[in-house]
């Protein structure tokens, strides 16, 4: 008989950066919210220094923000970011997309398949709150797009498209209450992964673009990023904290 292995043991740091970064992801933590430490602490029962840690992680990826005398906020949702954000995925999620289908193999291709029949078996929705993503969902739906791209070769784009999809994940977060019925995004979905399996690779780049296009237009369309861009001499200076 197998022992099963031991549960994997956290430290104070990845315990708080991981409960601190969903609570962002999913809106728990709203945008422009200061972060008090001191409450953090007490709450998750962790040291100020494991605190102080996390924060400068989620600082290195522009998840929060950092200030003089001011202690660290979330880092603010606005449309302007929205459309550079989205235009730069496109764009790299492009090339990273036809390399993919070039590239892959049958493995890459069972692993595809296997990654939309995953997503499409989850709700996207909590089911006790409708305005809220599923955890699950998420997770299966990062998976699924990065199957899609897995057949490419290069390190590098995969570490600027796996940032770029970060920060994409609080605005797609933002817009599940505004979704229609008009929207199919098992649809989408399946139709990316057929076109990268006939190795279409306009027509799959074609329907990324409409894909991470749509969600855009839908947050562009309602009242909630009226925020703001941040001013630049704030981001040189979170910048500057996270590097030392």
């Amino acid at each position: 008989m197998v022992t099963p292995a031991p549960p994997l043991l956290l430290t104070q740091t990845e315990h708080v950066y991981r409960r601190l970064r969903t609570d962002i992801l999913n809106g728990r933590i709203t945008p422009g919210a200061r972060i008090r430490m001191n409450e953090i602490t007490g709450e998750h029962d962790v040291s100020l220094g494991a605190v102080r840690e996390a924060l400068s992680r989620l600082a290195a990826e522009h998840m929060v923000v950092a200030a003089a005398q001011r202690g660290y906020t979330v880092a603010i949702l606005s449309s302007d970011e929205l459309n550079d954000l989205t235009h730069t995925r496109i764009e790299l999620e492009q090339i990273c997309l036809r390399a993919s289908i070039e590239n892959g193999d049958t493995d890459w291709e069972a692993t595809l398949i296997s990654a939309l029949y995953r997503l499409q078996r989850l709700s996207e929705v909590e089911p006790s709150d409708h305005s809220r993503m599923s955890e699950k969902w998420s997770k299966a739906h990062s998976e699924f797009h990065y199957a899609l791209v897995a057949g490419c070769t290069s390190a590098w784009m995969h570490r600027f498209r796996a940032s770029l999809y970060l920060q994409a994940e609080r605005y797609r977060h933002l817009s599940v209450p505004l979704r229609t019925a008009d929207r199919d995004v098992t649809g989408e979905h399946q139709a990316l992964c057929d076109a990268a399996l006939t190795r279409n690779a306009a027509a799959a780049c074609e329907l990324m673009r409409e894909h991470l296009l749509k969600t855009t237009e839908i947050l562009l369309d309602s009242p909630l990023l009226l925020q703001p861009t941040p001013q630049a001499p704030e981001y040189a200076q979170t910048m500057e904290l996270t590097a030392g």
